[in-house]
């Protein structure tokens, strides 16, 4: 059998294993009813660019659960697939268009349509090669895109299904606009940042002229809407003021005082004003009391035909001439400073402008009861159980959901508008003629669905819905869906009341939550910073199996990570260490067969490393069972490298020079173990591991389809566990006293043991371990302390005291000379050093950090001097 190379190669390897993989469809799952299925949907990347290191994590958890779960015997199916992401793409496609100096009006919308799916077929091919360099095994034939034919499809079925139920519905209401991105967006959609900013205390003249009323608001520009003053009915102070008319200033209507629990007593003046158009509350106040809706802002940001002499003014320049004509005509009572959020565009970072607009909502109360049910009777499980809340808070508080966007590129909305009797049609097909008048004169409407539409659908389109597909009824429900916190809200709620109202049935059994990745400073990865990573830089540099194992080990369920270099180079490391120990293993079999030995030939280094790797497996187990990824990685890590690696091979040198049974033994011992691991570890590091399997006796076509380790019980060999302990205990004793004590390498001191009677047949048993391993020319065990040498310098263990003469160490008289003359050297900096801070003009005139460096170097000298005069006199006794 060809032998591993000397190095590992990572770029040698990757590209290799995954065209085999892929040529050979192991990534490919269909329906076995013989077989248990698991299914996991990726949360399809957006055709914005390319993945980020977010990205990276992201997949990196799927992937080892599935490659987990199909060594498992599971029928393990990973769909793989990418979002059209319709606000973000088409805000790309506008900016390349920029560049041309076109905008999307100048190519109309076939044509932009035409730019946006050839920026799909670009970006989303990228996406897909990106994700193969990092390992992922998806089953790519069954890739899906948001938009493709059958997604669109299940999109169309689902709108016209909610809007014969009712649930779906088009009308004037509160929106949240983008000004930039000209475009509605949902609640979800909109971030909230605290900001400083003011509160103007505005006069409002009563029409009588008896005075005035004061309000306070932090958006003086949309007072040119408003239609009425609300005070809280409860305000002894406004009390006679409610029914009173005041003169609205600079537009100088005539609006009326009136009364409403919403108003806060303790806010401002207790008295607001009434903008119907622009504020979500101040909507629902104007339902209440009928009161007119007068939009005063257009979609772009400027103020329109009903703001009187600002019309054509941008918002903010608006506002500061606003505020001057209030000042001017003495109507600005105070201004306060002022901390609240404010709400920005997901996409753009625009501020956001609360209107009325004419949009398609979904009726959110009766498909968020059973969503909440879900949760909360345990159907859906979220990993860790504290992100419920979050998912709880915003569903039980959930409004109507915004759904229309005024964008090309998406999926149009399948509403049809008659120009002669403006009759509304919703249907999956155009129709010819309008069912009410017969009229051919109709529209479709123009708006597209939001991007979170579509994407609700992912776990049961992706299987064919709304076509019941043999694949549905077997993968459906999936079983695990990993993503981010931030999209709890976003995606996650809105899959479960999707999966609910349209299949069921919940759409996952588990959520499981990963963080955000940071910079090494804790700083959130952002183009601005400059500190964003991209995982095929550190693919170039370290291996994917690096990159993955750096991502998940010490990443808890929930919890944010920072990105090291130093961490990725560790990873390098570590699979540099299994290449090695696996080039030790090999070069020793020498293609010879091996069998398995019986338990009562084993010694006790073969008994251990096998019940500890026993344990092992039950350890890395039960913790992917229970979702602790990086937990396992740690175990798969501490074990692979000290136990296997450090100890076991070690001890195994001292075998492989014994008789051919010990030796055949060791053999079979030191391959099924690597074996084991590299089973263990595949998941996370699935191409050293099928590299090094492959060239291990006995393995099969793939490891990814070798069956996952189980305990043995043969194996178990509990006592062994706990004696090893003790001879590992030992040697590492010795070798500290050796380190503490500057022994000259090659120098092997003579050994006394003593422990109690019942350890001592299990230390002579295994006196060559200790000897080989610790360096020691002999070993002289005993239960008795007589003769040990009155300078002997000594350590205990758990089951023993170790003993070493101090000759056996050091040559005492060499030691002495060296230690002297090494004191000398250190008196001598110590009086330069004393002589320096005891010159005034060297105090006062240096920068404090340098006199704290030297007297900081002074104690450090003193430390030593003193630490090396205890050990001379211990030599001279």
């Amino acid at each position: 059998m060809e032998q591993l190379s000397k190095a590992y190669d990572p770029s040698k390897v990757e590209d290799k294993w995954y065209a085999e993989w892929m040529d050979k469809g192991y990534f490919r799952a269909e329906v076995d009813k013989n077989k248990q299925p698991f299914c996991i949907v990726m949360p399809p990347p957006n055709i914005t660019g390319q993945l980020h290191i977010g990205h990276a994590v992201n997949n990196t958890l799927q992937d080892i659960l599935i490659r987990w779960r199909r060594m498992q015997g599971y029928n393990a199916l990973w769909i793989p697939g990418t979002d059209h992401a319709s606000i973000a793409t088409e805000a790309k496609i506008k900016d390349e268009l920029a560049k041309e100096g076109l905008t999307k009006y100048d190519l109309g919308r076939e044509k932009f349509l035409d730019r946006a799916w050839q920026w799909r077929e670009r970006y989303g091919r990228r996406i897909t090669s990106q994700l193969k360099r990092l390992g992922v095994s998806c089953d790519w034939s069954r890739e899906r895109f948001t938009m493709d034919e059958g997604c669109s499809r299940a999109v169309i079925e689902v709108f016209v299904r909610l809007y014969e139920k009712g649930l779906i519905y088009r009308g004037d209401r509160i929106i949240n606009w983008c000004p930039e991105c000209k475009t509605a967006l949902s609640d979800a959609e909109v971030e909230y940042e605290e900001e400083h900013g003011h509160l103007w205390h505005i006069r409002y003249p009563f029409t009588d002229g008896s005075g005035y009323i004061v309000v306070a608001t932090t958006r003086p520009e949309t007072m040119l809407g408003d239609t009425a003053v609300a005070v809280n009915p409860n305000d002894e102070r406004y009390k006679d003021f409610i029914g009173k008319t005041v003169i609205l200033p600079l537009i100088n209507r005539e609006i009326s005082v009136i009364a409403d629990e919403y108003v806060d007593m303790e806010f401002g003046t207790g008295a607001v004003k009434i903008t119907p158009a622009h504020d979500p509350n101040d909507f629902e106040v104007g339902t209440r009391h009928n009161l007119p809706v007068i939009r005063v802002m257009a979609d772009d940001g400027h103020m329109n035909e009903n703001a009187g002499r600002y019309s054509g003014m941008e918002r903010y320049e608006a506002r500061r001439a606003v505020l001057a004509d209030l000042e001017a005509q003495g109507l600005i009572d105070k201004t306060e400073n002022h901390v609240h959020n404010v709400g920005h565009c997901y996409r753009c970072s625009t501020i956001v402008e609360p209107i009325v607009s004419k949009q398609w909502f979904v009726k959110m109360e009766p498909l968020a009861k059973p969503a909440i049910k879900a949760v909360r009777d345990g159907r859906i499980q979220f990993i860790p159980q504290r992100f419920a809340n979050i998912y709880f808070n915003w569903i039980e508080n959930i409004k109507d959901w915004c759904i229309s966007r005024q964008l090309w590129w998406g999926h149009r909305i399948p509403a049809y508008y008659c120009h002669v009797c403006g009759n509304v049609i919703v249907s999956a097909q155009r129709p010819d003629t309008c069912d009410k008048c017969g009229s051919d004169d109709i529209e479709q409407d123009h708006d597209v669905l939001d991007t979170w539409f579509s994407s609700a659908l992912w776990p049961f389109s992706t299987l064919g819905w709304p076509d019941h597909t043999p694949e549905l009824e077997y993968f459906y429900p999936t079983d695990v869906l990993v993503t981010a916190y931030e999209i709890i809200f976003f995606w996650v709620a809105r899959m479960i009341f999707s999966g609910l109202e349209h299949m069921g049935d919940i759409p996952f059994k588990y959520v499981l939550i990963h963080g955000i990745v940071r910079d090494d400073e804790g700083r959130k990865m952002s183009k601005s910073l400059g500190n964003g990573v991209d995982p095929l830089d550190v693919i170039d540099k370290y291996g994917a199996d690096a990159l993955r194992f750096t991502l998940v080990t010490g990443n808890a369920p929930g919890n944010d990570m920072r990105f090291y270099w130093d961490k990725v180079e560790a990873s390098r490391n570590f699979a540099n260490k299994i290449w090695n120990a696996a080039r030790f293993v090999l070069l020793n079999l020498n293609g010879q067969d091996i069998e398995p030995p019986s338990p009562d030939e084993l010694t006790l280094p073969d008994r251990w490393i096998l019940a500890r790797y026993s344990q092992l497996v039950e350890e890395v187990t039960s913790n992917l069972e229970r979702f602790e990824l990086g937990l396992a990685a740690q175990k798969l890590y501490d074990f692979i490298w000290s136990e296997y690696c450090d100890w076991y091979i070690e001890l195994s040198k001292v075998q492989l020079h014994q008789s051919e049974a010990v030796k055949a033994n060791t053999l079979y011992v030191l391959c099924h173990v690597l074996d084991g691991i590299l089973r263990l570890l595949h998941p996370y590091m699935p191409f050293i591991t099928e590299e090094i399997w492959h060239h291990l006796p006995k393995s099969g076509d793939t490891i990814m389809l070798a069956e996952w380790p189980r305990v043995e019980a043969e194996f178990m060999f509990e006592d062994s566990i706990d004696n090893m302990q003790s001879i590992m205990d030992v040697i590492q004793a010795i070798r500290n006293i050796k380190a503490e004590m500057n022994v000259e390498a090659g120098r092997k001191p003579k050994v006394v043991l003593v422990t109690n009677s019942s350890y001592e047949p299990i230390f002579q048993a295994n006196a060559q371990y200790i000897e080989r391993l610790a360096g020691v020319s002999g070993l002289n065990i005993k239960s008795d302390k007589s003769d040990i040498s009155a300078d002997a310098v000594s350590a205990v263990t758990g089951r023993a005291e170790i003993y070493i003469p101090l000759g056996e160490l050091v040559d005492i008289a060499k030691e002495t000379a060296r230690l002297k003359k090494e004191y000398n050297e250190l008196c001598t900096e110590l009086d330069k050093t004393k002589v320096k801070l005891s010159n005034q003009s060297f105090i006062t005139k240096a920068p404090p950090a340098v006199v704290q460096a030297e007297k900081d170097k002074a104690a450090q000298y003193q430390a030593m001097i003193d630490s090396i005069k205890e050990r001379l006199e211990h030599l001279e006794k």
